[in-house]
């Protein structure tokens, strides 16, 4: 199987091909245009040594060249080796918000979308860090262990619903707590040293209603592990979506006076929680540099030293195009537009 590592320098190829097509038929035209003026045997009698079919060889093997040199650029890679490397990053344990609250429709397609959709990008920017899941709503749950498998992170990240939690509610003290068991916080099996090389991602709409959320927030502080916050959701407030099965159809959660049930991200919740965790807060509907201020912290943090591990590398390739490249210049350049009438051993002489 052949991937690039550059494969965005492969739309270079596109207007390659579009003026290859454009000296094609402009070459097409010239000929039109002649042909009004003369035969084509009285001008071969007026220029004979003009070749019919070498530029376009020439124009053939220049584009050719260019395309080729695209490719190596791009870096093709094919086949694999095993190269032992040293492993060093941060622990990051994420906890996402799966209350009913997080299926309002403010940000689109729903909450609980986006805050997957911010976990995943999250994850592509990072590089070495461990990564665990907790789930969270009335009560909280580890959804993933510590790992540095991103694509498996992934696969779970994908299977989070808000149907996993019975218990409804928000606890994010609870979900803090729980992630600091996934960093290894309270494990016997796992002695803690309190260092600088942690942090907590807490995504959620802040409306919190089940326990004292500041307060856990500043016992990880004291440990030395960072806690941040990303709000999702809008301050105005969305109704939440709900199945009404009996009428089956889509409707919205009411209270019992028959009021539909407004869900408000509570920024001041998720502020005093960042504080106190000595993180930062963000607003998931804010520009993308929001999340970069969370990125910017985790980068910054201790880097503990995993150990040696060996990792599959592709095989860079990129090689076998630009030689050939080079061989399609060498040829254009041997190749004149024009026949050599030294060769023209066998004219007729009139």
């Amino acid at each position: 199987m052949i991937r690039f590592e550059h494969i965005e320098y492969l739309w270079l190829l596109l207007p390659l091909a579009l003026l290859g097509l454009l000296w094609g038929y402009m070459t097409w035209r010239a000929d039109r245009r002649l042909a009004r003026w003369a035969d084509r045997q009285m001008f071969g009698r007026l220029i004979p040594d003009k070749s019919s079919w070498r530029p376009a060889v020439k124009m053939a093997l220049s584009l050719s060249a260019v395309a080729l040199l695209i490719v190596a650029v791009a870096n093709p890679q094919f086949g694999t080796r095993l190269e032992k490397t040293k492993q060093s990053g941060s622990d990051i344990a994420i906890c996402l918000d799966l209350s009913n609250s997080m299926m309002a429709e403010d940000l689109q397609p729903n909450r609980l979308e986006r805050g997957k959709r911010v976990v995943s990008n999250l994850l592509s920017t990072l590089g070495g860090d461990r990564v665990s899941l907790v789930a969270f709503a009335g009560e909280s749950f580890i959804q993933m262990p510590l790992t540095g498998d991103y694509g498996a992170t992934k696969l779970f990240l994908d299977d989070m619903s808000c149907d996993m939690i019975s218990s409804q509610g928000t606890a994010i003290g609870d979900a803090i707590n729980k992630a600091m068991s996934t960093l290894g916080y309270g494990d016997p099996d796992r002695p803690w040293e309190k260092n600088k090389g942690r942090a907590i991602i807490v995504i959620s709409d802040g409306e919190n209603h089940e326990d004292d959320a500041v307060d856990a927030a500043r016992a990880a502080a004291r440990e030395g592990v960072r806690v941040c916050t990303i709000g999702m959701g809008l301050p105005d407030g969305a109704p939440i979506p709900e199945y009404d099965h009996r009428n089956r159809k889509s409707t919205y959660k009411r209270e019992r006076s028959g009021s539909i049930v407004m869900t408000h991200l509570n920024e001041s919740m998720l502020q005093q929680i960042a504080n106190a965790g000595d993180g930062v807060y963000v607003r998931a509907s804010s520009a993308s540099g929001g999340l970069g201020e969370i990125v910017n912290l985790i980068n910054n943090l201790e880097k503990e030293d995993y150990g040696e591990a060996q990792v599959s590398a592709f095989e860079s390739r990129y090689q076998y195009p630009l030689v050939a490249a080079l061989i399609c210049l060498l040829a254009e350049l041997v190749l004149f537009e024009r026949s050599n009438r030294k060769w023209n051993l066998f004219d007729t002489q009139e």
